[in-house]
C-alpha cells in the first residue's frame, strides 16, 4: 500500500532498427536489454522521436514478456500470434524479437482500437507485422497454424490501480468474476490455433488469483499442456506456485520498480495437426514491368519482397508469407499486412505515410531534415522552413528518422502528414 501511494516509475523500450541513444539520466530495466527508465516523464506527444517509432513508452513489468519469450523461442522462422494486443506494448516488443521471415499477427477484436494498433506498429516500421480485427474464436479457423500465441488477456485491473486511478472506481468483485469467465473463453476458443509443441504465454495486469492462478489450473485441466518454469532469476520477482503445480510469476509495485503484473507459460502437449495450406499462388511477383518501375526508386532491395494489390493499393510484404496472407485473408478481417506502399497514378507512385516510417525505404529518397521545432510544425500541418530547390516528394526527417511526406512544389510544399496523425496540442506552450 506504501509503494501504491508513491509516483509510478516511467519507462520506455527503445526500437532496435530505428537505433537511439537512451535519454540522459536513463536506467535499464533488469529483465530487458531495449528498456529503460525515465529520471521524469516527459511530454512524449512533443517528441518528434516517438512520432518516429524510435521508442514506445511501456509500463517495465509488463516488459518481462522479453525475458519469457526469448526462453521459449525456438529456431526461427516462427508465426506468433498476439491476440489482444491492442494498443501495441506487447506486439511492439515482439516485433524488435523477431526476425523479418518470422511472422506476427498481431489480433485485437475492438475496432477503433484495431486502429491505434496498426498505428503503432506502423511506427515501429517492420515489414514482418499484419493486423487482424477479429474475435477470438474466428482463430479457431487455422488449426495448428502458430508457433507460439500469447494472450495478454482483458483483466480487472487491479495492478494499474497506482498508474490509473480509473481503475480503482471500476474494480468490483463481480467485475474480477466476469473478467476470470471470459479469460477462460478467450483461451478455449484461441487454444486450437495453437501447434502441437507450441507454447502460450499468458499475463494479465491483475491481482486478482481468480485471473491468474485460479486460470492456470483451469487450463492445464481442461487441455493437454505442460507448465513451463522461468529458467532465470531477477530479484523482486516472485514465483508461485498453484494447487495444480503450475509455474506462475508476480510481480509487486514495493519488489519491482514496475506496476502489478502476472505471467505464466504452457506448451501444449495434445496432439494438433499443423496447418495444411492450400495456396493459389507462389512467393514470386509476376513480371509485372510497371510496378517494379514504379517502386524501385522508394524500396531498398525491392528483388527480395513481394507486393500484393487490393483496392488499388499496393502492400509490400516477404515473399514468404504470401502463402500466410492468403490464408489469414480468406479466414479473417486484414487490417494491416506488412507495409503499404500506396497508390499508382500513372506510372508514379503515391508514397503512403506507412512507407515513409518502414525500415525497407530506400536511402535514396530526398529527405529534409528539420530542427525540433520545425519537426513539431510539421506534425501539427502548420508551415515550416525548409531549403530545397529539387521539387517532389521528400521525407521530412528528424535526426535520421522519418515522420511522412510532403510534396514540393515550384511555389508551396504540401504536407500529407494523414489528419488523424496530426498534434493537437499547442506547442508553443511547452
Amino acid at each position: 500500500m506504501e509503494a501504491h501511494e508513491k509516483p509510478a516509475p516511467v519507462s520506455i523500450r527503445i526500437n532496435p532498427v530505428k537505433k537511439i541513444s537512451p535519454p540522459a539520466g536513463a536506467t535499464s530495466v533488469p529483465w530487458t536489454d531495449l528498456g529503460f527508465y525515465l529520471p521524469e516523464r516527459p511530454v512524449f506527444t512533443l517528441d518528434p522521436l516517438f512520432h518516429a517509432g524510435t521508442y514506445y513508452v511501456q509500463e517495465a513489468s509488463s516488459m518481462f514478456l522479453e525475458a519469457f519469450f526469448r526462453q521459449v523461442m525456438e529456431e526461427e522462422p516462427l508465426r506468433v500470434l498476439d491476440l489482444c494486443a491492442a494498443p501495441g506494448g506487447k506486439s511492439t516488443l515482439l516485433s524488435s524479437l523477431l526476425s523479418d521471415d518470422s511472422l506476427l499477427i498481431s489480433n485485437e477484436v475492438i475496432r477503433p482500437r484495431s486502429g491505434v494498433l496498426a498505428d503503432n506498429l506502423t511506427k515501429w516500421g517492420r515489414i514482418h507485422s499484419f493486423v487482424t480485427n477479429n474475435d477470438p474464436r474466428d482463430f479457431q479457423r487455422l488449426p495448428g497454424f502458430f508457433d507460439i500465441v500469447v494472450v495478454d488477456a482483458p483483466c480487472s485491473g487491479s495492478g494499474l490501480f497506482r498508474k490509473d486511478a480509473a481503475a480503482i472506481t471500476e474494480w468490483s468483485e463481480e467485475n474480477v468474476a466476469l473478467c476470470s469467465q471470459r479469460q477462460q473463453r478467450i483461451l478455449a476458443d484461441v487454444w486450437p490455433t495453437l501447434r502441437e509443441g507450441g507454447v502460450l504465454i499468458y499475463s494479465t495486469c491483475s491481482y486478482s488469483s481468480e485471473e491468474n492462478e485460479q486460470v492456470l489450473d483451469w487450463l492445464s485441466s481442461s487441455f493437454a499442456c505442460t507448465s513451463i518454469p522461468f529458467a532465470g532469476s531477477y530479484e523482486g520477482i516472485v514465483e508461485v506456485r498453484t494447487e495444480q503445480d503450475n509455474y506462475g510469476y508476480r510481480f509487486w509495485p514495493d519488489r519491482v520498480e514496475g506496476e502489478g503484473f502476472f505471467i505464466a507459460a504452457f506448451q501444449k502437449t495434445e496432439d494438433q495437426e499443423d496447418y495444411a495450406f492450400r495456396t493459389t499462388s507462389g512467393g514470386k511477383n509476376k513480371n509485372r514491368r510497371t510496378e517494379t518501375a514504379a517502386f524501385t526508386p522508394w524500396v531498398d532491395d525491392l528483388a527480395s519482397y513481394a507486393w500484393i494489390e487490393k483496392n488499388g493499393d499496393y502492400f509490400l510484404i516477404n515473399p514468404e508469407h504470401r502463402p500466410e496472407f492468403e490464408v489469414i485473408s480468406q479466414n479473417l478481417y486484414l487490417r494491416k499486412a506488412g507495409i503499404r506502399l500506396g497508390k499508382l497514378a500513372g506510372p508514379d507512385l503515391i508514397p503512403d505515410h506507412e512507407l515513409a516510417l518502414s525500415t525497407v525505404l530506400s536511402s535514396d529518397v530526398p529527405r529534409l531534415e528539420v530542427s525540433r521545432e520545425d519537426a513539431l510544425r510539421f506534425l501539427k500541418r502548420e508551415d515550416f522552413a525548409y531549403e530545397t530547390s529539387q521539387k517532389g516528394w521528400h521525407l521530412v526527417s528528424y535526426q535520421g528518422h522519418g515522420l511522412g511526406w510532403v510534396k514540393v512544389l515550384p511555389n508551396r510544399l504540401n504536407n500529407y502528414l494523414p489528419k488523424d496523425w496530426r498534434i493537437l496540442m499547442d506547442i508553443r506552450e511547452n
